[in-house]
């Protein structure tokens, strides 16, 4: 790459560096359609090269499309609708670092993000608010719907509906946590199982 191109590139990731770190809307990041516009159709290249010095720090640029379904080769066309922005890379989060959740808050989501997936992606939110009746206090239910909605992982439409936002598909690998509960069901169904199992052998005769 000659001078003049590795100046341009830079130039070009320093703005896009400011782009994703400030925020210009409610939600974080920016949408593909505007770094085509400031950056030119080669954009997805700069964003390669800002990842290559964001990942000694942990960081990542990571790609949320409208669709719930990711292409497995996005067009551009396809990239302009996504949105791009930084997060922490997979596995850098701690067990210390919950950005001020409670483990069981944290739990809460996770149900109720494995309970919509298993309702086709939407729910009412009066059959949510009732499966988690059984899993944590009443007055918490609708405190921790509503922030989960505030911070994105959930949207709730005019009719009580509630799906599965940006942030659930952005952070969230969906299979991973469907099967980690189904693990941690099986344990618990075998767990109660055992002292049946103990109790229904034969005794050996004195």
């Amino acid at each position: 790459m000659s001078s003049k191109k590795k100046g341009v590139y830079g130039s070009k990731v320093k703005k896009v560096t400011q782009m994703l770190f400030y925020k210009r809307h409610q939600k974080p990041g920016v949408k593909g359609w505007e770094l085509h516009k400031a950056l030119g159709s080669d954009y997805p290249k700069v964003l390669d090269l800002l990842e290559d010095y964001l990942k000694p720090l942990d960081l990542q640029v990571k790609t949320v499309f409208e669709e719930e379904k990711t292409p497995e080769k996005p067009t551009i066309e396809e990239l302009d609708k996504a949105r791009f922005f930084v997060a922490l890379s997979r596995g850098s989060v701690t067990k210390d670092k919950l950005m001020g959740w409670r483990v069981d808050d944290l739990a809460g989501l996770a149900i109720t993000i494995s309970f919509i997936i298993s309702k086709k992606g939407q729910s009412a939110r009066k059959d949510v608010e009732k499966m988690l009746g059984a899993k944590m206090p009443n007055w918490k239910i609708g405190l921790n719907l509503d922030r989960y909605i505030r911070y994105g992982y959930l949207t709730q439409d005019e009719k009580g509906q509630l799906f599965l936002d940006w942030r659930t598909r952005a952070e969230v690998d969906q299979k991973a946590l469907i099967d980690m509960l189904l693990s941690a069901e099986k344990q618990k169904e075998e767990a109660a199982a055992e002292p049946e199992q103990e109790e229904a052998e034969p005794q050996e005769p004195e």
